[in-house]
């Protein structure tokens, strides 16, 4: 039997995703109460500019006051898409105080606090769920909550960025430059006037701070991910990167030790084989591919952002949170019981291409293989090519620490017959 008092929802921000979110459940309200088992009804939008139009939206709900919106007491559950850390912080723990769930689709702000936030919800019998806030409509974090709860997560490989994907999906394909293949993303309307929080890599930081902290039940925040941008790819990476039978791709990688006592999680460039699935993810789409004891691998693929994609995501969460309400009950919070500690990079172990200009003269070779075997770094191929005095060394190694490499890289640099350090990248997917 329906409930016929409805459950009443308060959206904070009405942007391109808080639109979305109001004109499906506008436009869906039958088949939402059906499956909730009750009505939903906005009933409130907090805004920065009452004075635009919004349609579909009766002036009479929309507010420049959020913190009286969530003060209410008859809200049921928050739904938070303005982003940033404040005020949304502020609103969120205050929608507890007064008896809402939340559902937030919020990445920095969960992976910066959200342990807090999760404490939060718990003392106030609350809910928060947040499955937007990584890889829009892609379910990802609820079947890393729920799905694989029974299983042992061990590594979590994916593009969560739309943006520098496409980016580096245009130099792959054309040859094209970066800059001239961010310009391409920024007239599409991909990348922002200041895409810095994408091309950096700070967006994928952010979200793979929550998948490890999901996968891992540990608590990793922002601040202990490894961050590399992907401004510095060139042609010539991809060039080297088809040589090998690779291609590139800024990846977030969470992962277990090998002895499991420990966790990294990290953001950078890396080349991948052809053949690994995350190869053939193209444009702005984003893939996370995770790897179980139990199940094995698992691959995760759709839009990883626009409007009605992570609208999509929202009202998942919407759904369940309001069944939740009706039922007495709250879903998974917080699982941190495992407590791993989160290594730094130095710790990761990896493959890497390093290309080197050198000087084209016999011996040059013997005293680089020297260089890697004193830091304990094993060679696995090498290509040289060289014309007219001058020489490039290509080196592609086994796996090593990402500690050991930097220490050879140092001492490379102090060989008279090395002139430069081209390129360094990591070979991840294999």
């Amino acid at each position: 039997m329906m409930r016929t008092r409805p459950l009443k929802v308060a959206l904070l921000g009405c942007g391109v995703v808080g639109s979305e979110v109001a004109r499906i459940m506008t436009t869906h309200a039958d088949d939402l109460a059906a499956r909730i088992g009750a009505p939903v009804e906005l009933a409130g939008v907090a805004v920065r500019r009452p004075s635009k139009v919004r349609e579909g939206i009766p002036a009479e709900l929309v507010t420049t006051d959020a913190t009286a919106l969530v003060k209410r007491g008859d809200i049921d559950v928050v739904v938070e898409v303005i982003g940033g850390i404040e005020p949304a912080r502020s609103l969120i723990t205050t929608a507890f105080e007064h008896g809402a769930s939340v559902v937030s689709a919020n990445k920095a702000l969960l992976a910066q606090d959200g342990a807090a936030l999760h404490a939060a919800a718990e003392e106030h019998d609350a809910d928060l769920y947040y499955e937007a806030a990584v890889a829009g409509a892609i379910p990802l974090i609820r079947p890393l909550r729920e799905s694989l709860a029974g299983d042992k997560v061990n590594r979590v490989l994916g593009i969560v960025n739309g943006t520098t994907n496409f980016i580096l999906d245009k130099m792959d394909s054309t040859g094209a430059g970066y800059q001239e293949a961010l310009d391409e993303a920024t007239a599409l309307g991909y990348a922002e006037a200041d895409p810095t929080a994408d091309v950096e890599g700070f967006d994928a930081a952010a979200k793979a701070a929550i998948l490890a902290g999901i996968a891992f039940h540990t608590r990793v925040r922002l601040d202990d991910v490894y961050r590399e941008g992907m401004t510095e790819v060139t042609a010539s990476d991809f060039a080297s990167a088809k040589n090998m039978g690779c291609t590139i791709k800024l990846l977030a990688i969470c992962e277990r030790a090998e002895d499991g006592g420990s966790v990294t999680a990290r953001v950078h460039p890396a080349m991948i084989p052809l053949t690994h699935p995350l190869a053939s993810v193209r444009g702005a789409y984003n893939a996370v591919f995770v790897e179980s004891d139990a199940a094995g691998q698992l691959m995760f693929y759709g839009p990883g952002a626009g409007g009605a994609p992570t609208a999509s995501a929202v009202l998942g969460d919407l759904v369940a949170v309001c069944r939740n309400r009706l039922n007495g009950a709250t879903g998974p919070g917080e699982s941190a019981y495992a407590a791993l500690p989160v290594s730094g990079m130095g710790e990761v172990f990896t493959r890497y291409h390093i290309s080197l200009d050198v000087a084209d003269k016999p011996g040059v070779l013997a005293q680089v293989a020297t260089v890697f075997a004193e830091h304990g770094v094993s060679i696995d191929t090498v290509r040289q090519q060289g014309k007219d005095g001058e020489a490039s060394l290509v080196v592609v190694t086994h796996r090593a620490s990402d500690a050991a490499l930097g220490g050879t890289v140092e001492a490379l640099r102090k060989l008279d017959t090395v002139r430069g350090v081209a390129s360094i990248m990591r070979v991840e997917g294999e």
